[in-house]
């Protein structure tokens, strides 16, 4: 691959090495900003409920996305549309719902945790129906990944389970492990953004009924309107512009570092602004967890 250059001086100087910073500070970045989204949803959840919380959050992700859905229209045919419908449901929709169910009943670290399950339930997913092989590093990962989640399951915060808030953040990192192999094998021909950017759309109209039935009689907080805002726009359409920047930039097996970052993040800011608990079991998990990942991205030894 050709490396580009800059002139500095009489030097010259690769132009990558001049943006190397980007990367690290960038994924910094967008780590912070989906950790960030379990804090918002914390705060959201109980005034909206799941149902209008999460289509705000599709509806508002969806317009940012929308520049790159028009610009590439071309490429979205009619009858691909009830695909990317479905896609949107089971990769946005229903773990959206069911992370924005959790945060009304358990603090936003235990949703950050099981987010990082993702990685492994794609792998999983792709062992049990596409045929991809697992191997025995990977198998011992996801049992120690599982392990994470029942310490954490069976665990008590303030006095009170969280067993049900775990079981439905574990869920939806199920479903978006079943997303994320759908998108590999159904979208991989389709621009990201673009992609991303339908979804959400099909997914806020297949929503906007039952936010409009379950919408809040109640007078909402400005906190609450400011975190929903800021799930949408921020945490959902220019973090997956982020998100698809670094894919291209430096491929997915880097960009998933990510994971390991956003349940440090998530757990840091519920403690800061919520002053909720990190407590030994959250910690125990966490560390089950992410390390599992973390053996389980690993290249195979040569």
């Amino acid at each position: 691959m050709s490396v580009e250059r800059v002139v500095a001086g009489p030097a010259q100087v690769p132009l990558a090495a001049a943006r190397e910073w980007r990367t690290p500070v960038e994924l910094l970045l967008l780590g912070a900003i989906w950790g960030g989204s379990f804090l918002f949803m914390r705060v959201a959840a109980k005034p909206f409920g799941a149902f209008a919380l999460v289509d705000i959050r599709l509806a508002l992700g969806a317009l940012v996305m929308l520049p790159f859905l028009w610009r590439d229209r071309a490429a979205f045919t009619r009858r691909i549309w009830p695909k990317l419908a479905l896609i949107g449901l089971v990769n946005s929709a229903i773990p959206f719902l069911l992370y924005a169910w959790a945060a009304q009943y358990a603090p936003a670290a235990v949703g950050a945790i099981c987010n990082a399950m993702t990685v492994l339930f794609a792998a999983l997913v792709a062992f049990l129906f596409f045929g991809e092989k697992i191997g025995v590093r990977r198998a011992l990962a996801l049992l120690a990944g599982f392990a994470g989640v029942v310490l954490l399951a069976t665990s008590k915060v303030g006095g009170l389970s969280v067993g049900w808030a775990v079981v439905a953040g574990a869920s939806a990192a199920l479903l978006y492990g079943v997303g994320l192999n759908l998108v590999r094998r159904h979208m991989a021909h389709l621009p990201p953004a673009a992609s991303a950017g339908s979804t959400l759309g099909c997914s806020a109209l297949l929503l906007a009924p039952f936010a409009a039935t379950h919408w809040p009689s109640a007078t909402i907080p400005a906190a609450a309107w400011f975190s929903a805002i800021a799930l949408g726009v921020l945490c959902t359409g220019l973090a997956f512009l982020m998100y698809y920047r670094l894919i291209q930039r430096i491929g997915p097996t880097r960009t998933a570092v990510v994971t390991y970052l956003v349940p440090l993040f998530g757990a840091a800011f519920a403690w800061l602004f919520l002053d909720e608990p990190v407590t030994p079991a959250m910690i125990g998990a966490g560390l089950l967890i992410l390390g599992s990942v973390a053996v389980s991205q690993r290249s195979p030894a040569k």
